[in-house]
């Protein structure tokens, strides 16, 4: 048996509709600019390149229901709905024509982003991490299983801020389709069960306040909410 010098810290995970058990997270993999009016929104192309991924922390995930601390070093803290890939099979280089058979279900998503400090980042051709992968970024509904939903290529997706939406479109406008999402990561890393992929959001991202509740949701997938709580000190 392995002895560890610290204390092996929880795990990461999930809640499963309808299930009593949960997810284990093993990575996040997010992709940028998947939405062509959210690339323009950025400034940037929306021409179909490849598609390119940066990776938050297990750990930053939380329940749908959940209060977010707004979080420290940032002055626009921003919201972005999106559907996430939940996976049940590895592997690599996986065609995307057999990419379904590598997923256990899909949930709803928020990528919360200093988007100041990603900013900074990109404009200085520095990593995004302190913009997208700090605690509590991750808020992710219930995982819905693909043998009952099956596998969702179209249908609203939308993100209310104090019943005000500000986020609505349709997955079929991803740029890359959840297929081909799986397919470009697998070629790169390994991909393995417990590996979440964050799609991208559409346009309408914006900031939220200490106070603000959050709403969102995709067509047969479920809602998800959060509220958006005063700093915290520890």
């Amino acid at each position: 048996m392995t002895e560890y010098i610290l204390p092996v810290p929880p795990v990461a995970s999930v809640a499963v509709a309808g299930d009593g058990r949960r997810f284990p997270v093993r990575r996040i993999f997010c992709v940028g600019r998947n939405y062509a009016a959210h690339a323009r929104e950025m400034g940037k192309d929306p021409s179909r390149e490849a598609p390119f991924f940066f990776l938050k922390p297990a750990d930053a995930v939380v329940d749908s229901g959940s209060a977010v601390p707004y979080p420290p070093e940032t002055k626009n803290f921003h919201h972005e709905i999106e559907l996430v890939i939940a996976i049940g099979k590895g592997g690599t280089s996986i065609a995307a024509a057999d990419a379904h058979n590598h997923v256990l279900g899909y949930a709803v998503g928020i990528d919360l982003t200093r988007r100041d400090l990603q900013i900074a980042a990109r404009d200085a051709g520095k990593p995004w991490d302190w913009g997208k992968g700090f605690d509590r970024s991750a808020p992710i509904g219930p995982i819905h299983l693909a043998s009952k939903v099956g596998h969702p290529a179209k249908g609203r997706i939308w993100l209310s801020l104090n019943g005000a939406v500000k986020q609505d479109q349709d997955i079929a406008d991803l740029i890359w389709s959840v297929s081909e999402i799986i397919a470009a990561a697998s070629r790169s890393m390994a991909l393995a069960p417990g590996d979440l992929i964050m799609t991208g959001t559409p346009s309408g991202v914006g900031p939220m306040v200490v106070g603000d509740k959050v709403a969102g949701g995709i067509e047969g997938l479920g809602e998800i909410t959060i509220t958006i709580a005063p700093a915290t000190t520890a």
